[in-house]
């Protein structure tokens, strides 16, 4: 699957119809962006079941506000609407490989458990 464009209007329906959903927060004038880039493109097509998707910080500024980006690029990975993995900084493509691996490996179940019993915590 190709690297896709990310905005506002389709952040939603992309995070709950898709398993797992890897986000690269980015701006065209960010060099280290820019170098990231045909990483992330590279395992885009090492992954063809998972969303490689890009968001411009500059063009989808309340994205960038709401999930508090402050560096880039960012790298943050959705799997069953759960945030597992969320880091400033770029990935050479031994690492991106890595994460994309743990993140697969996870048991949802029990992350989604362990979430449910902190809310029940939380009240």
């Amino acid at each position: 699957m190709a690297v896709i464009e990310l905005t506002e209007g389709d952040f939603e329906s992309t995070i709950t119809g898709n398993d797992i959903v890897i986000l690269d927060f980015w701006a065209p004038w960010c060099a280290p962006c820019r170098a990231f880039a045909p990483i992330f493109e590279a395992a885009s097509e090492n992954h063809p079941d998972v969303v490689f998707a890009k968001i411009n910080t500059e063009e989808e500024q309340a994205l960038a506000a709401h999930f508090q980006i402050r560096s880039i690029p960012t790298l943050m990975i959705f799997r069953e609407q759960v945030i597992l993995f969320a880091q400033p900084g770029m990935l050479s493509a031994a690492q991106l490989e890595d994460v994309i691996g743990k993140v697969r490996e996870l048991d949802m179940a029990q992350v989604h458990e362990e979430i449910r019993q902190q809310q029940a915590e939380q009240g």
